[in-house]
């Protein structure tokens, strides 16, 4: 018996988010902002939240700075129910994300800090023998994790881990992953449309399944927003689910963060690929009724509620 279901290992950081902003910042001037929100940030860490909040047990492997942004993140992620006792501390500070919010629009400017500095020598290997899956995401906010990937995959190959991977955007544009050699090795390949576009260079998203499909080592899920989900598997089969709707949208702040958590969740509980499919649309859509990535996730028995009355349909968790 493994003391976690779930290992995520991923990038963390603390955002600072401004509202009621006078006007867009300019060069040499001062400006005023009329609130600010200091909270825990990363996609990584809306997965191992809302994974922890439906009932898996997961812990979290990351690094931070030995500063206060550190303990922040150790806090906020143990409030959560996530076991921090993988987390590294490093000489290099915690990362942080200024998020300008004006109307509709928002502009982000990120230090990546620490989470730029772990690689695979920095993790503890006894995470690979504590828990069953390893869930890795934003490959490409992380230069050493990503530098590092195929010895994080072929350890826990060794150990006999099923792995679930959501790349996550780019910002630099660069897609500098080899899928044909990664994808073989990772159980659950989680990406969104846009970014499987990017990933394979492919302008629709029947050229990008096909690029990927002939190296899948499991199955391929890719979120399509409004329009669901579809599954694909290593057979060639596939399953596209409509997404549940939610008419009164709060924001979508980390939904596709949250379809992950939900269907990983299902996943290691022994659910088929389809019962995954159906749980993760399920747990995105549940993330756009309440603010920020975590809003919605209060427990499991909230979620159960929120996915019976207001989508009519009840989670298998």
């Amino acid at each position: 018996m493994k003391r976690f279901d779930i290992a995520a290992i991923g990038e963390l950081n603390v955002d600072v988010i401004l509202n009621g902003i006078e006007s867009e910042p300019e060069i040499g001037k001062e400006k005023f902002a009329r609130e600010m929100t200091v909270t825990l940030g990363s996609s990584t860490a809306i997965f191992a939240a809302n994974a922890s909040a439906l009932g898996s047990r997961v812990c979290f492997v990351g690094m931070v700075g030995r500063d206060s942004f550190g303990d922040l993140v150790r806090a906020s992620l143990a409030a959560r129910g996530v076991d921090t006792g993988f987390l590294i501390e490093g000489d290099t500070p915690t990362g942080a994300t200024i998020c300008m919010n004006y109307g509709e629009d928002r502009a982000n400017l990120t230090y990546q800090g620490a989470m730029d500095v772990m690689g695979f020598d920095d993790i503890d290997p006894g995470v690979f023998d504590a828990a069953r899956h390893i869930h890795l995401s934003s490959l490409f906010m992380q230069s050493g994790l990503l530098r590092d990937i195929g010895k994080v995959l072929d350890m826990a190959a060794g150990k006999g881990m099923t792995v679930s991977l959501d790349t996550q955007w780019d910002p630099l544009e660069t897609w500098r992953l080899d899928y044909r050699e990664v994808l073989p090795k990772v159980t659950v390949f989680l990406p969104n449309e846009k970014e499987l576009q990017a990933l394979t260079g492919t302008r629709d998203l029947e050229s990008a399944v096909a690029a990927v499909a002939p190296w899948l080592g499991g199955a391929m899920v890719v979120k399509c927003g409004s329009r669901g989900s579809l599954l694909v598997k290593k057979d060639g089969s596939r399953v596209h689910l409509p997404a549940f709707l939610n008419r009164s949208v709060v924001d979508a702040i980390g939904a596709g963060d949250s379809f992950n958590a939900g269907f990983i969740s299902a996943f290691v509980k022994g659910y088929s690929l389809e019962d995954c499919q159906v749980t993760g649309n399920l747990t995105g859509a549940v993330n756009t009724t309440a603010a920020g990535g975590t809003g919605a996730f209060t427990s499991l028995e909230a979620v159960r509620a929120l996915c019976r009355e207001r989508f009519g349909c009840p989670i298998k968790l």
